[in-house]
């Protein structure tokens, strides 16, 4: 491929951008599957501890979504039928929700192992926004390492949930 000046360096350009706009898109999608997450565990266990843990949790997500809407704005719309991601992720949010345990069984804890999966994403996409900055310049200069020192601290707090379910997720049955 010719990199060279001129129009050659054009369709470069525009994959550059498409790649963008996929990529923050697919954050996107994963922040509103995590939220549908968080809430269908606050309706669950919402006269518990972890209920209020999963709204607060829902609430912080909701915040760097904002900040991801931000950025799809200045970087550009992706041309990926957002309603046809988004129903995936519902689709997957409904077979957790039809799986529902009583006090803390194995589908809460594949759904908080699932949040922990996607927050890690979330922390990779915050570290890689100020390098892919240094390439495009649509990326505004936003405080990349306070939004990746909240996603670490997402993680910890729902990894810490998750890892005071395992006695009761995985303790045998009583014969």
């Amino acid at each position: 491929m010719n990199i060279g000046a001129g129009s050659a360096s054009l369709p470069l350009r525009h994959a550059m951008s498409d790649s963008l706009a996929i990529y923050l898109h697919d954050h996107y999608a994963g922040s509103h599957f995590a939220i549908e997450l968080l809430d269908s565990i606050h309706d669950q266990y919402s006269a518990e501890p972890l209920g209020d843990f999963a709204r607060r949790i829902s609430e912080e997500i909701e915040q760097d979504r904002h900040v991801l809407r931000h950025l799809i704005e200045t970087a550009g719309k992706s041309h990926l039928d957002a309603a046809e991601v988004l129903g995936w992720f519902s689709e997957k949010v409904s077979q957790l929700k039809m799986r529902r345990d009583h006090s803390g069984g194995l589908g809460t804890f594949e759904a908080l192992e699932m949040l922990t999966l996607g927050i890690q994403g979330k922390i990779g996409l915050w570290t890689a926004l100020p390098e892919i900055r240094k390439v495009d310049p649509r990326i505004p200069d936003l405080d990349f390492a306070t939004l990746r020192a909240r996603a670490q601290t997402q993680y910890n707090q729902v990894e810490e949930q998750r890892l005071r379910l395992t006695a009761r997720t995985f303790a045998p049955a009583s014969s």
